[in-house]
């Protein structure tokens, strides 16, 4: 466990709805999770919930959680958490948002809080979102040098 962020590993259990479903159902949630994630950017609400999301597809929590982990071996927080911090990325090295705050840009893309932000963006690419934009400014100054 990483107590700097209070980050634990990430456990795999067993999804016993998956037998249940046909591989047609399962391909219909898995478009409508990209729907909703890709097109509509749902993840930028921070109260966006997988049972929200389930209301809004007509299929219960438990087979959106099952496509999940199926598709993405993820559970839906992980996998929003993960949408949310891939547009941090971006947004943290992208000269329009350079007057943005790390943390202005983790509300913007639907974390909570500056707490939540840091852990789930230190969990997925070992660094704070401050060195990430660092690093990543250092790598274009240098390149730009050349």
């Amino acid at each position: 466990m990483n107590s700097k962020y209070n980050i634990t590993e990430k456990k795999e259990k067993a999804v016993n709805y998956i037998t249940t479903m046909s591989p047609a159902a399962v391909e219909k949630i898995y478009e409508q999770i990209m729907l909703k994630f890709v097109v509509e950017k749902k993840y930028r609400d921070p109260r966006y919930t997988a049972a929200r999301m389930a209301r809004e597809i007509g299929y219960n929590t438990r087979y959106i959680s099952a496509v999940m982990h199926l598709r993405f071996r993820d559970n839906f927080s992980q996998l929003i958490n993960s949408f949310r911090v891939r547009e941090a990325m971006y947004m943290l090295t992208d000269k329009h948002f350079s007057d943005k705050s790390a943390e202005e840009i983790g509300l913007s893309t639907g974390f909570s809080s500056r707490q939540s932000f840091y852990a789930a963006f230190f969990r997925m690419n070992n660094m704070t979102p401050v060195e990430y934009r660092t690093s990543m400014n250092d790598k274009k100054h240098k390149s730009d040098k050349k």
